[in-house]
């Protein structure tokens, strides 16, 4: 496995075990639940690569890791989406809210690997 997958995994299994965290734990929810989220797991990744790399990560690195996790999400997402439609149809403006909530994380990720980013933290 390449070295920006394993980030971009490692990535998609914090945002998960967060997710279920503060959802079913702590008992938050909505777009604040999904900004935290999406902002501590972009936060973390961020961190680790710098932490055990000791660099910024390179312009195609940084996009393969944001592809590849918002990839890994979206899929994760259209499964959880696909479930929704089974039980009932939702509305065009649940679904946008659904995309909205998604984008978050790659969105996210893509900011906090910034090389703008890094350079704050030298």
């Amino acid at each position: 496995m390449s070295l920006p997958l394993r980030y971009a995994v490692g990535g998609v299994a914090l945002a998960v075990v967060l997710n279920l965290l503060l959802r079913s734990f702590v008992k938050v929810g909505g777009i604040f639940a999904t900004l935290l989220i999406a902002t501590a797991t972009a936060a973390l990744l961020a961190l680790a690569f710098r932490v055990i790399q000791r660099r910024a990560p390179q312009p195609g690195e940084r996009w393969r890791i944001v592809l590849g996790y918002g990839g890994l999400l979206g899929l994760l997402y259209l499964g959880l989406l696909l479930m929704m439609t089974l039980q009932d149809t939702p509305s065009p403006m649940g679904v946008l809210l659904f995309l909205v909530h998604y984008l978050c994380y790659p969105v996210l990720a893509a900011l906090l690997l910034s090389e703008r980013m890094f350079a704050k933290f030298r």
